[in-house]
Order: structure tokens, then C-alpha cells, then sequence
């Protein structure tokens, strides 16, 4: 029989986010999670409401500034209710903000639609997911070690 991890095991505990409400954003909800299960907190835009043109890209203030802890970033990801619905995404999805980055967090949005899509200070824009990361040492090699694979990419392993 196969015994679960314990909880130390599984994951360490999560770490504190601190976050600061610029001058934008006096009276919008903090990111939340829509279900116990999310992954992502949703994030919402501090501009006034604004038309996003069919092809037009923007960055959208969301008022808010974060204080990562070390090894930890934060991915801005498309919230997929309103690129099934609209077809606004994130174009640089995910995007990072690095943990000593203290300005305000920004949302590229993109409008793939062929019509105007409405955004109204408040809607959720995107998501936002945390996530360790390691910082390896990178050291130049003549040569790598071989594999299987070798330098096939692309659908190269003709998996479907």
C-alpha cells in the first residue's frame, strides 16, 4: 500500500505576497480566487473604461504592486472566460513579473476579434499564478550529452 505524502513532504507552506494599492486603485477587490481550487488569483483593470479596438494591444493598469519573495515570480495569464467570449488574451502569456520588480503590475491585453471588445475599470482581465523558479548556473559545454531524441523537435517523437 502506497501511504500519501504528508503535507511537509508534498509542498512547503505558501509564502506571503504583499501587496500595496497604488493611487489608481483606492476601492477594487484585491486578486482573488474565484474556487478553492484555483490556481490563478483574478486580477482587474484600475483604467477608466476603455474600447479594445479588433488587432489593438494595450497595457492595462491594475493599480496594484507586489512584493515577491525570493525565487517566487508571478505569471500573468489569460483568464479564458474572456478569450473564449471575446477573444482578448495576453499576448506575451504567461508574462513575469521577477520578484525585485516594485512597480505596477501591468496586463498586456490583445483584442483577436474582429470587433470592439468593452472593458470597464473593475473587470477581470487576467490571472494571476505564482510560482517557484530556480536560477541554475549556466556553463558553456563543448558538448552535450547524448540522447535518444538528439536535436529532433517539432512533432520529431511522432506523438500525437
Amino acid at each position: 500500500m502506497v501511504t500519501p505524502p504528508s503535507r511537509s513532504q508534498a509542498s512547503p507552506e505558501p509564502r506571503e505576497v504583499r501587496i500595496r494599492r497604488l493611487a489608481n486603485n483606492p476601492d477594487l477587490p484585491l486578486p482573488d480566487r474565484a474556487s478553492g481550487g484555483a490556481a490563478g488569483y483574478d486580477v482587474r483593470s484600475a483604467d477608466e473604461d476603455f474600447s479594445l479596438e479588433p488587432g489593438e494591444t494595450r497595457a492595462v493598469a491594475t493599480g496594484l504592486a507586489l512584493e515577491l519573495p525570493s525565487g517566487v515570480e508571478c505569471q500573468v495569464r489569460p483568464r479564458s472566460g474572456l478569450a473564449l467570449r471575446s477573444g482578448v488574451t495576453v499576448p506575451n502569456a504567461p508574462g513575469t513579473i521577477d520578484p525585485d520588480y516594485r512597480g505596477e503590475v501591468k496586463v498586456i491585453l490583445h483584442n483577436l476579434s474582429s470587433d470592439p471588445v468593452r472593458i470597464a475599470r473593475g473587470d477581470r482581465i487576467a490571472q494571476l499564478v505564482f510560482a517557484r523558479f530556480e536560477t541554475p548556473v549556466l556553463r558553456e559545454a563543448e558538448r552535450l550529452e547524448e540522447t535518444s531524441r538528439g536535436g529532433g523537435g517539432f512533432g520529431s517523437t511522432g506523438v500525437r
